[in-house]
């Protein structure tokens, strides 16, 4: 009976341990806070950029053909109308992983619990991403046919499409065809401007003899010790 006892407890503890572990591991995987909204699909939450899942929102310099000014500039657009949405609210985000430039994964939700991702799709903000989730494929299809969003617009390419196309364009006239341009600014910060991302990707010039340089991916950047552009 007594050596029951003992395993009974070393039992009890053992769970509670694994319990614990288990609530660590969740902890260790969520981040709250006031976000910076990045573009249409990226946040900033103390100085963690977040890509939500399941979503492609058009980038930053992205335009589309529309007869309305703001839907001309639909990756600004995108940006502004989730900046609308999260306002001063505390945003909410549970992480899968990180992706290959060091970007927390995410689904992500502001004080009304309300899925960002869901939401950005069923305003008519984003693509769903369906290289890698087909989960809002439906609500899409809604929304196009409502013309909501984007979709008001005359014509709007996939985000993906856009990255490629640029990415193609610079790499022409890049040294070696790297087109990521690093730069550092007036306070010695090292950026890099990635040709589809940067508002000011076009008016930045790489000075060698200052130190900045051409890169030919966003993980060579990051592993010389520059941060992406966060507009």
């Amino acid at each position: 009976m007594i050596r029951f006892c003992h395993l009974a407890a070393a039992l009890a503890l053992l769970l509670l341990a694994l319990n614990d572990h288990a609530l660590a591991d969740e902890l260790a995987k969520s981040i709250a806070g006031p976000a910076q909204v990045i573009d249409g699909d990226t946040l900033e939450i103390d100085g963690e950029l977040i890509r939500l899942l399941d979503i492609d929102a058009p980038e930053l310099a992205q335009t589309c053909a529309a007869a309305t000014e703001q839907l001309r500039r639909c990756g600004e657009a995108a940006a502004e109308a989730l900046a609308a949405r999260i306002g001063r609210s505390s945003v909410t985000c549970r992480w899968e992983s990180r992706d290959d430039y060091g970007r927390i994964l995410a689904r992500c939700s502001g004080n009304s619990d309300e899925d960002l991702s869901a939401w950005s799709v069923r305003a008519g903000w984003s693509f769903a991403f369906v290289r890698y989730s087909t989960r809002l494929v439906s609500e899409e299809r809604a929304v196009r046919r409502e013309r909501l969003g984007i979709w008001g617009a005359d014509e709007v390419q996939e985000p993906w499409a856009f990255r490629q196309t640029r990415w193609a364009r610079a790499a022409e006239d890049a040294p070696e065809g790297c087109p990521i341009k690093g730069n550092i600014n007036a306070k010695g910060e090292r950026i890099y401007h990635l040709p589809w991302g940067s508002r000011f990707y076009g008016r930045t010039r790489i000075s060698t003899a200052k130190g900045e340089r051409w890169f030919c991916s966003e993980s060579e950047a990051q592993a010389a010790g520059w941060r992406p552009a966060k507009r």
